[in-house]
């Protein structure tokens, strides 16, 4: 961590230095050279309160504030640099004449782009949801199901809203979809249930004829805070789960529950959070299917997309569809043109969107809120929408 933390501010300072350069030959004016030294001195407080917060988990809110202000000041820079560097390979063999004015113009201008994105992101972008949709065909699925709509939503942390006109767009555009049944996929919180108290009435607004049904993820157990006691944690679970039933969401608990139409039916299989690595593994998936017929089609909410091929691809029961979220598409990347980055790639092999094996599927939700950053970065919040259909 500390070979990390130092790698990272190295990097910062360095590219800082040296896109200063591009600024100093774009302009003389003492103004605009006085106001660029005034950003980075801003950068440097930052980074001084950055490290200072990592080191206090009390400071969870100055940490958020001072990760984007990180982005801000480091990304653009960082996006400039390599057509300055272009450039000073080849002055290397012109006897390094001075820097091209255009040179540091242009960079000067890629720089303003990712600026400007960060910007929004981070103001806007919270709250700027996106509707996927996707059509998903079986060979197996009953046909009382063929065309029935599936609205998934995962990741809310209700703990980082603040904007009530913000999170009421966001159900609206759930509302809107009139999908026949809404299933969550966890972490309605980031740590406590009482962040859910001033949201329940605008949650529990989610309608769908067929019902509403959800999963615990990570963040819900109260793992990551420190509890007076034992039975504190337990009491701040029980209320979340409560929750979960205020807001209308039948929660599912490493079971199973039939969803049936006109005389026939589809299984809901639900497990608690099982991640890998240091995660905690509560799921238990041959105790939620355990009076599953093997005939049934089966769609599994997990909240951690790590689960799939660890244990849902190579289970005895054939699972048709997996609904997993939790890595929010770290809030951070690109989609563009049917190619999509984010750094979380390459932390999870199954990070956003659909992947298929062998038949099977899994559909990795971006996440309806945020944590941490607060803001998305071109990874925007997501409401999923997915028809299944029929071969036949």
């Amino acid at each position: 961590m500390k070979r990390r933390i130092t790698f990272t501010v190295a990097l910062w300072l360095l590219v800082d230095l040296y896109f200063f350069n591009a600024v100093q030959t774009v302009t003389a004016s003492p103004a605009v050279l006085w106001a660029y030294w005034l950003y980075d001195a801003l950068t440097g407080i930052t980074l001084l309160l950055l490290l200072f917060a990592r080191l206090n988990s009390k400071m969870p809110a100055l940490l958020s504030w001072l990760m984007g202000m990180m982005l801000i000041s480091f990304i653009p820079k960082l996006c400039g640099t390599p057509v300055l560097l272009l450039e000073d390979i080849t002055r290397l063999f012109r006897g390094f004449p001075p820097r091209s004015v255009w040179v540091s113009d242009v960079a000067l201008l890629i720089a303003a782009i990712p600026f400007c994105g960060l910007l929004f992101g981070l103001t806007g972008g919270r709250h700027h949801y996106k509707v996927r949709k996707e059509t998903l065909f079986f060979d197996d699925l009953p046909d009382a199901f063929d065309g029935f709509t599936i609205t998934q939503l995962s990741d809310i942390h209700s703990g980082s809203f603040s904007s009530e006109k913000g999170v009421n767009k966001g159900i609206d555009m759930v509302n809107e979809q009139q999908s026949d049944l809404i299933l969550f996929t966890g972490d309605l919180v980031n740590n406590q249930a009482s962040e859910m108290d001033r949201w329940i009435p605008a949650f529990a607004q989610l309608k769908a004829p067929y019902g509403k049904y959800s999963v615990l993820g990570n963040h819900d157990y109260g793992d990551y805070m420190r509890w007076d006691s034992e039975s504190q944690k337990y009491t701040n679970l029980a209320k979340l789960k409560n929750a979960h039933k205020e807001i209308g969401f039948r929660l599912l608990l490493n079971e199973s529950v039939e969803v049936n139409k006109n005389g026939q039916s589809i299984t809901l299989v639900g497990v608690e959070n099982w991640g890998k690595g240091g995660f905690h593994k509560y799921g238990d998936l041959d105790k939620a299917t355990a009076a599953v017929q093997e005939s049934a089609f089966k769609i599994l909410l997990s909240h951690d997309p790590s689960h799939w091929e660890a244990v849902t691809l190579n289970h005895k029961h054939h699972i048709h569809l997996t609904l997993a979220g939790h890595t929010h598409g770290m809030q951070f990347g690109f989609e563009l043109f049917g190619i999509k980055w984010s750094p979380i790639k390459y932390v999870y092999k199954q990070w956003a969107g659909l992947y298929e094996n062998g038949g099977k599927y899994l559909y990795v939700n971006r996440g309806f809120g945020f944590l941490g950053l607060k803001g998305r970065v071109g990874i925007w919040p997501e409401i999923t929408v997915i028809t299944l259909k029929n071969k036949k």
